[in-house]
């Protein structure tokens, strides 16, 4: 069903129209950086040249127009004298003259304007009521060889008449002078502006060519290969280079993130292989042939087991990538006695069935950490000591100076020496522990704990045994 010819087009109640983006500055931001930079000072540089040609002219049109005024006033008395004292009229060249009644009919003039109307009806009004007329006739452009400049006055003439005296110079050396000056001005604005332009390519070509060079070589690396750099100078330190050597920088992360990815990958495909393929077989087992009620029992045991392997190791990939970030950090005041005590009490009774003791020393104080997190850290690291190490196990918790440090020490024979620098990589295992469970995620988890808290983790031999240590602004 159609809607009505009326409703068509119409847009429904509470919809708004897209906005629509003009289309001159995604153009513009469409041109090359180059071309926008020349075009950019090119029209700053007109409007500079304009400017300054302006303001020229500007001055020598009024320098000239000061002395034609000049000349003209001068012109006008002499006119004005000869017409009270009854000399004969005339004047220098380039002068003419006009004398008219009050009707505006002329009555005497020179030759240059003898068949000339120089004034309108409207000024012969105006200077019948006292005012004075300056104007000019003719422009600066067409050429006009006829080009005044006139001064007209009411004079009183001895005789009891009343007439206007009209006094006109000609503007012609003035005009040409100031087309003179234009076309000089043009030439210079154009000579300048092309090679300001010119300039400005050049420059920006040159100040872009590096950037050029980092796309080019940054185009031509594959996917596959690292530890490529861009071509960076060591022998300048402007913007450019800097940014050279931060993108060799943002390389150099990418190559180490892919390595840790391609590691990450071969480890979490080796772990996650074992417990699939247990499970397989297991399953394979079960319906080779029929099973009595304890061999499906036994199988189905193994099976969870194997099971609750993947689960956990799921559950602590999930929670080393929520941890790559501080927005899922809820900070609070927590009872440091009490954190750790919580943490304490779900393994005393694995500590008690293997005769050991777990010795717990905390200092009174609150401290300001996402419990939440800090209550699987610790377990971590007491179980770890409860299934890899010997003895007793001493637990120290100290807040002090806006820092919380937490240290779990067992009495066992402490990790292996090539073990130490990579004890927080994830999967990362000792090989005396790569036959007992755990996934190799424990102390990689502990790490990613104390980073998201802005703070570190520390494992070490002591002359007890292994020994690990938070320190977490608090």
């Amino acid at each position: 069903m159609t809607a009505p010819d009326d409703e068509i087009g119409m847009p429904l109640e509470g919809a708004t129209e897209p906005v629509r983006r003009p289309r001159g500055p995604r153009r513009w931001h469409r041109l090359p950086i180059v071309l926008r930079l020349v075009l950019a000072v090119a029209v700053t540089m007109s409007l500079v040249l304009g400017a300054a040609a302006a303001l020229v002219y500007g001055r020598v049109q009024h320098a000239l127009d000061e002395q034609l005024n000049a000349d003209l006033a001068t012109y006008y008395h002499d006119l004005r004298n000869d017409l009270l004292t009854g000399r004969k009229l005339g004047g220098p060249d380039g002068s003419a003259y006009q004398v008219l009644d009050t009707h505006g009919r002329v009555i005497e003039a020179s030759n240059l304007v003898r068949t000339d109307h120089l004034l309108a009806a409207a000024d012969v009004t105006s200077l019948i009521h006292g005012s004075t007329v300056h104007r000019d006739i003719g422009g600066l452009l067409p050429l006009d060889p006829h080009t005044l400049r006139i001064k007209a006055q009411q004079v009183r003439l001895p005789d009891h008449r009343t007439v206007i005296a009209v006094a006109a110079l000609r503007r012609g050396h003035r005009d040409e002078a100031l087309r003179e000056l234009l076309a000089q001005l043009a030439i210079a604005t154009g000579l300048t502006l092309i090679a300001a332009s010119y300039v400005g390519y050049r420059t920006a070509h040159a100040a872009l060519d590096p950037v050029e060079r980092y796309r080019r070589r940054a185009a031509s690396l594959a996917d596959d290969t690292s530890g490529i750099r861009l071509p960076v100078p060591d022998d300048r330190d402007d913007e450019l280079t800097r940014l050279g050597h931060t993108l060799n920088q943002m390389l150099e992360r990418l190559d180490a993130a892919a390595e840790r990815e391609r590691r990450f990958l071969a480890d979490a495909s080796h772990e996650l292989r074992t417990p699939l393929s247990l499970l397989r077989a297991e399953l394979d087992v079960a319906l080779h042939r029929p099973r009595t009620a304890i061999e499906l029992t036994e199988t189905l045991r193994a099976v969870d087991t194997e099971v609750q392997r993947l689960i956990d190791l799921t559950n602590a990939l999930l929670d080393l990538e929520q941890l790559g970030g501080t927005e899922h950090l809820s900070r609070a005041p927590v009872d440091l006695a009490e954190l750790v005590d919580a943490v304490v009490s779900s393994h005393r009774a694995v500590a008690g069935r293997g005769h050991r003791t777990i010795h717990v020393d905390v200092a009174p104080g609150t401290v300001h950490v996402d419990a939440g997190w800090i209550r699987p850290a610790l377990s971590n690291l007491v179980d770890n000591a409860l299934r890899h190490g010997l003895g007793d196990i001493r637990i120290t918790a100290v807040a002090q100076d806006g820092s919380l440090r937490l240290n779990v020490t067992d009495e066992g024979s402490g990790f292996p020496a090539d073990f130490l620098p990579k004890a927080f990589e994830r999967f990362a295992r000792a090989e005396a522990s790569r036959t007992s469970p755990g996934s190799g995620l424990g102390l990689a988890f502990v790490a990613a704990v104390a980073a998201s808290h802005g703070g570190t983790a520390h494992a070490e031999n002591t002359d007890r045994g292994a020994s690990v240590t938070l320190d977490i602004p608090c």
